[in-house]
């Protein structure tokens, strides 16, 4: 296990080309699951764990690990199974999300594989284990299931998605925007959600897409159809997450700046991915910033920063 997660140098040659590594893991029983790798700080055996009161009843305690305390959550709990059991012959996987550390105790990890977006799908719809899904893909003739960390995440810690009043201008942002909207392209119905909330106080209007597939075409459908120059006569910006289905957001910003109509709309990549990498990756696919998720004072500033831009 040490070795697994070499090589992360490697890992940023995948940007811009739609692919992905997924870290596979099982919780209980024969079911896999997936985690991208660029999440991921480091596997280890599951250390002694101290139970906190009060604590949310998914974390089973708290590691204390290279000197960090970090809060361990039972993904089979939080996705609505069984309880981890056994836990001296299980698995952490310790993730960086929206800023944070967490360690997820898994019943076992497997192995990384490198995979392309275009293969990874939107999981069918349904209630259930479903709604903590984002995506679905094929590998060995199985079906491995991408949840939805954001989701969890916002169950056990909610989110604050209000704008400080001090950003909240009075009418700026109407006069620079206009009748044009944001586009929002993200796979996490939470995050989609929390980015729309966060923006609303400004008097913008919003248009969502639950990958960059979707929202390509969209975008291709608004500036032909609504635009004579270019697609910033409807849109003023766009908002993508990185990691979605069928294609990521790294490629649907490369796509975006090679088309005429397309190219002079301003993107802010908006993930819970983190990494000293994240200044060359927006480099290389174009994009004109790249925001930590999720801070709403951060992303409202950015926001009348590019609208203001136009």
């Amino acid at each position: 296990m040490a070795g697994i997660l070499d090589s992360v140098n490697q890992r940023t040659q995948l940007v811009g080309q739609n692919r992905l590594e997924l870290l596979l893991f099982k919780l209980k029983g024969r079911q896999r699951f997936g985690i991208n790798v660029f999440k991921v700080r480091e596997v280890l055996q599951c250390p002694p764990l101290t139970n906190m009161p009060k604590s949310n009843q998914y974390i089973r305690g708290v590691a204390h690990i290279r000197g960090q305390t970090i809060s361990v959550i039972d993904l089979s709990m939080a996705v609505g199974g069984p309880a981890i059991t056994d836990l001296k012959d299980c698995f952490v996987i310790i993730a960086e999300y929206n800023r944070t550390v967490q360690g997820f105790l898994v019943g076992g990890v497997e192995r990384i594989v490198n995979m392309n977006w275009e293969k990874i799908m939107p999981p069918p719809s349904g209630a259930g284990r479903y709604s903590y899904l984002t995506a679905v893909t094929e590998i060995d003739g199985e079906l491995v299931e991408i949840l939805d960390v954001e989701k969890i995440l916002a169950e056990i810690s909610p989110v604050n998605t209000e704008v400080s009043e001090g950003i909240i201008s009075d009418g700026e942002m109407q006069r620079d925007i206009g009748e044009r909207i944001v586009f929002i392209a993200d796979d996490s119905a939470v995050a989609r959600n929390q980015v729309k909330r966060a923006l609303e106080p400004l008097g913008v209007q919003t248009e969502l897409a639950k990958n960059g597939k979707e929202a390509l075409i969209r975008l291709r459908e608004i500036a032909k159809l609504d635009c004579q120059n270019d697609i910033t006569e409807r849109v003023a910006l766009l908002i993508s997450d990185v990691e979605m289905p069928e294609m990521d957001g790294y490629t649907l910003t490369a796509e975006i700046k090679a088309d005429p109509k397309l190219a002079p709309l301003h993107v802010i990549l908006h993930t819970s991915l983190s990494g000293v990498f994240n200044q060359a990756m927006i480099q290389k696919v174009g994009a004109d910033d790249f925001i930590a998720k999720f801070n709403p004072d951060e992303l409202a500033t950015a926001v009348k920063k590019w609208v203001h831009c136009d």
